[in-house]
């Protein structure tokens, strides 16, 4: 069954006033917020899933792809390839050696579950190492006034010393990890989590969701979705590679084609594997920090644009050209936030590459070297490991290999077109988030109004 239209819903005026053509509304204290464009990630989670349900509708009903669309499911667990089946087999051969994986082969959200876990723990230590040093100073001023204190007072001292520590370790008495602390996709500010102080947000706690078919525990995932922008899901890794190279090679010729050391970049692989605080610093080589990342996308068990949008993916090469660039942003919004994030940042990062790829003269006048890395040299590397769908036999490749190479030459033309448009790909506009809040606004009046106001704000 096609998914109802969100524009045909009209608002009830006592509680909204919705502009046509200039998407502003009217909050329920009376203030007015004109709805501007804004980045995906400035959205709250709530606001996410529901773009991803607007997005699919206008897929279906305004662009013909020529294909099944289908919003990928986060951490999708794939059947295990033989090559991976060995390497499993190898490893419970020789257990000393063996450990679990916390980045490379890993789903995406597992990822970065791993490094949200590893951080905490940190965090976590860090806590406790400061308060056994305050403990311990708190203590240095009541054994140097004890060393001053007559026999006489023995009884009085022994009394004193009972109560002192108890009123010194009281107040650094380790509290429980502060909201900002918990895992952030069902954290920050939570339908669950609301105050009982908030009145208005209270109400929402008793929220219906969404009158299409839902099951059980789709309500319940649901129900916990943050009101608030969750923090960024980015790898650990990507983001490190990623700084490390904007920060070392920019400037260097052939970045991402000149080869590394295996060696080097396999004990990077297995620190980060190991979850091990890995710091890139200057003496690390730009071509093994280069390969490190390509590794990481390579080795992903799910392409970072899902085996699920291939085709959709590839087909908008088939649309005119003026579509092309909006169907992508929509196709974009279908990923799970954690694709669309480490999405953003690795395109972000090589839109920088790129933008340094030919020579150009600094401010005091000297010749730099271009890196000779072009957006369109940048997705002929990556665009196969972001977007790819798996293959059956060795004997298929063999015999489609004239239509493999058209689909490589078109994997190179989306990638490239991505790195180029990076910045309005991952900007929502007002139509979009219009939509959101209208479809909102059938089920959750209430979280529609404390959304505007927070727009509000931020606007002013």
């Amino acid at each position: 069954n096609p998914a109802p239209s969100y524009s045909t819903f009209k608002p009830p005026l006592k509680h909204y006033l919705l502009y046509k053509g200039d998407f502003t509304w009217n909050s329920m204290s009376g203030r007015s917020v004109r709805l501007r464009s804004v980045p995906i990630q400035s959205l709250s989670e709530l606001e996410r899933a529901r773009l991803q349900e607007v997005a699919f509708y206008q897929l279906q009903q305004d662009c013909d792809l020529s294909c099944q669309i289908t919003i990928p499911k986060d951490g999708q667990k794939r059947k295990k390839s033989l090559r991976k089946k060995l390497d499993s087999l190898g490893k419970e051969k020789n257990k000393d050696k063996e450990f679990i994986p916390q980045a490379f082969g890993m789903p995406l959200s597992q990822v970065i579950a791993n490094d949200r876990a590893y951080k905490l723990k940190q965090d976590l230590q860090r806590d406790e190492q400061k308060d056994a040093s305050d403990f311990v100073a708190s203590l240095l001023p009541f054994g140097n006034k004890r060393q001053n204190k007559e026999l006489s007072s023995s009884n009085s001292s022994l009394s004193s010393t009972s109560e002192t520590p108890n009123e010194s370790t009281s107040p650094n008495t380790p509290e429980p990890a502060p909201r900002a602390r918990r895992r952030g996709a069902m954290s920050v500010d939570s339908i669950t989590d609301l105050d009982d102080n908030q009145s208005r947000l209270l109400e929402a706690l008793q929220l219906s969701l969404p009158a299409e078919a839902q099951s059980k525990k789709e309500k319940a995932r649901d129900k916990k979705l943050s009101l608030n922008p969750i923090y960024r899901q980015v790898p650990r890794l990507v983001d490190s590679c990623c700084q490390h190279l904007e920060k070392h090679g920019l400037q260097t010729v052939g970045i991402f084609r000149v080869g590394s050391s295996k060696k080097r970049v396999r004990q990077l692989r297995e620190e980060f594997d190991r979850g091990i605080d890995v710091s890139l610093e200057e003496e690390h080589s730009v071509h093994d920090v280069a390969a490190l990342l390509k590794e990481f996308l390579r080795d992903m068990p799910d392409p970072l644009l899902t085996r699920e949008l291939y085709t959709a993916f590839i087909n908008t090469l088939l649309l005119e050209p003026e579509e092309q660039l909006g169907t992508l942003q929509l196709l974009i919004y279908l990923l799970p936030p954690c694709n669309c994030d480490t999405l953003h940042r690795l395109l972000q990062f090589l839109s920088i590459v790129a933008r340094h790829a030919d020579d150009n003269i600094s401010k005091d006048g000297q010749e730099v070297t271009g890196n000779k890395m072009t957006s369109l040299n940048l997705a002929t590397i990556f665009g196969p490991n972001l977007l790819h769908k798996q293959k059956s036999s060795d004997k298929e490749f063999s015999v489609q290999s004239s239509a493999r190479a058209e689909e490589s030459t078109a994997i190179i033309a989306v990638v490239q077109k991505m790195i180029e448009n990076y910045e309005a790909l991952f900007m929502v506009p007002p139509d979009l988030q219009n939509e959101v809040l209208i479809s909102l606004l059938e089920t959750d009046p209430d979280v529609v109004d404390y959304l505007l106001r927070r727009k509000a704000s931020q606007s002013s």
